[in-house]
C-alpha cells in the first residue's frame, strides 16, 4: 500500500464518509433479509393492527429492525453476539456523536502506511489467513487505537468507528462470507481505506444483547418477530473474528479457523431446538408473533439441515393461536458448496389466543 494511492485523501473523505456512508444492509451475513424486508414488513402491515411496540428477538443484521425503527413507537432489538450488538448501538443507538471528529479520526487511518507499522495480535494470528498480512497490521493497529481513545469518545462514537472498522474489512476479507474457514490461495493485497457507516441516533429504540428465551420474560411487545438459527451453523462461530475484534480481549486462539473457546453457543443450532423454540413462543408477552423461515431443511449438507421442520413450527404456532402461512421464492445466500432448488422464505403471522395458549402448553424450564 503507498500512500501515493491517498493523493486527491480529503476529495475521497468528504465524497465517501459525508455523502456515501455504508449502510447496514451492505454487510456479508448468513440469512440476511436485506432483499425480504420490504416483503416481511407488507404482510405484517396487512395482518396485524394497532402496532405500537415491536420486537425482532433474534435481530442479526438488524434489517427488519431497521426498517421497523421507521414505523413504530418503541422498537426493542436483541441477538447474543458481541459484535452485533455493537452494530445495532452504532446504526441506530441513542447517543450524541460528533461526525466531524470521527471523519478526522478516520482521516488519520486512511492515512497510515502499514509497512511502517509493528506486528500485532492481530496480524500474528489473521495475517496471511483471513487477510493480506500488511492489512492484518493496520486493522490490528486501528482497533487498539479506537480502545486508546476510549475515554475521548462517547458510547455512540465508540461503536461507530468499531462498526466501521466491521464494515470496511467485511469486503476485503479472504473467505467465502464468513469466518468458519479462509481461502487457502494466495491474498490479493487490497488496501483498507475507511468509509464511516452511516450512522444515525433513534430514540424510539431499546437494545439488549441476552439469550432471547431468557429475554422473553422480561419485555412485552405488541408483535415479536422471530428469525432464529435453523440449522447446526453456529453464529457465534461463524463470525468468531468480529466477536474477537470487538471484544479485543486477545484469547488465545486454537485451529485451522482460528477460534477462540466457544461462547454464545445457541440450542436453536441442536437437536433441542423444537422445545427450545417451544419454550419461547409459550413465554412471549405479544398479541402478533412473526416467524420467518426457510426450506433448506432439503440441503444435502448435514450442517445446513434445518433442526425444526417446518411441519413443527407451524403446529408449535397454532397452540398460540390462529396462524396464516405466506411463500416468497428468492435466491439464497449460500456460502459452501450446497445448492438450495427451489428456494422460498415463509413468514408465519399468528394472532395469539391467550386461551388457547395457556391450555396447550404447560409450563416448564428449557435446560
Amino acid at each position: 500500500m503507498q500512500k501515493a494511492e491517498y493523493k486527491d485523501f480529503d476529495l475521497f473523505i468528504n465524497e465517501n464518509n459525508t455523502y456515501k456512508p455504508i449502510a447496514l444492509e451492505s454487510r456479508r451475513y448468513i440469512g440476511s433479509k436485506a432483499k425480504l424486508t420490504s416483503w416481511i414488513m407488507s404482510i405484517i402491515d396487512s395482518e396485524t393492527e394497532n402496532i405500537h411496540t415491536f420486537c425482532d428477538i433474534f435481530a442479526g443484521t438488524g434489517i427488519v429492525a431497521s426498517e421497523a425503527l421507521k414505523r413504530y413507537a418503541k422498537v426493542i432489538i436483541n441477538d447474543f453476539l458481541y459484535s452485533n450488538n455493537i452494530i445495532y448501538k452504532a446504526f441506530f443507538g441513542k447517543g450524541d456523536y460528533n461526525e466531524q471528529k470521527l471523519i478526522e479520526i478516520v482521516n488519520y487511518y486512511n492515512t497510515l502506511d502499514p509497512r511502517e507499522l509493528s506486528e500485532n495480535y492481530f496480524s500474528e494470528y489473521f495475517g496471511g489467513k483471513f487477510y493480506e498480512h500488511q492489512t492484518a497490521k493496520l486493522i490490528g493497529y486501528i482497533r487498539n487505537d479506537i480502545e486508546q481513545l476510549r475515554t475521548e469518545l462517547t458510547e455512540k462514537e465508540y461503536c461507530i468507528l468499531l462498526a466501521t472498522l466491521i464494515y470496511n474489512i467485511d469486503k476485503i476479507a479472504n473467505t467465502v462470507g464468513h469466518f468458519d474457514a479462509y481461502i487457502k490461495k494466495p491474498i490479493k493485497s487490497q488496501p483498507l481505506f475507511l468509509r464511516l457507516i452511516d450512522a444515525h441516533s433513534y430514540t424510539n429504540v431499546v437494545i439488549h444483547q441476552e439469550d432471547a428465551n431468557l429475554l422473553v420474560k422480561k419485555i412485552k411487545a405488541d408483535i415479536v418477530y422471530i428469525d432464529p438459527p435453523y440449522n447446526s451453523r453456529q453464529y457465534s462461530r461463524f463470525y468468531h473474528l468480529y466477536e474477537t475484534l470487538v471484544k479485543w480481549e486477545q484469547p488465545t486462539l486454537f485451529g485451522v479457523a482460528l477460534k477462540p473457546k466457544p461462547e454464545n453457543m445457541s440450542r436453536y443450532c441442536t437437536t433441542k431446538a423444537a422445545a427450545v423454540f417451544e419454550h419461547l413462543v409459550s413465554h412471549l408477552q405479544t398479541r402478533y408473533i412473526a416467524v420467518s423461515y426457510n426450506n433448506t431443511y432439503n440441503s444435502k449438507s448435514n450442517s445446513s439441515e434445518n433442526k425444526i421442520r417446518l411441519e413443527e413450527l407451524e403446529a408449535i404456532l397454532q397452540r398460540c393461536g390462529d396462524t396464516k402461512v405466506f411463500e416468497h421464492t428468492h435466491p439464497f445466500f449460500n456460502t459452501g458448496r450446497t445448492s438450495f432448488e427451489d428456494h422460498k422464505e415463509i413468514l408465519f403471522i399468528t394472532k395469539v389466543d391467550e386461551g388457547r395458549r395457556s391450555k396447550t402448553f404447560t409450563p416448564f424450564l428449557c435446560g
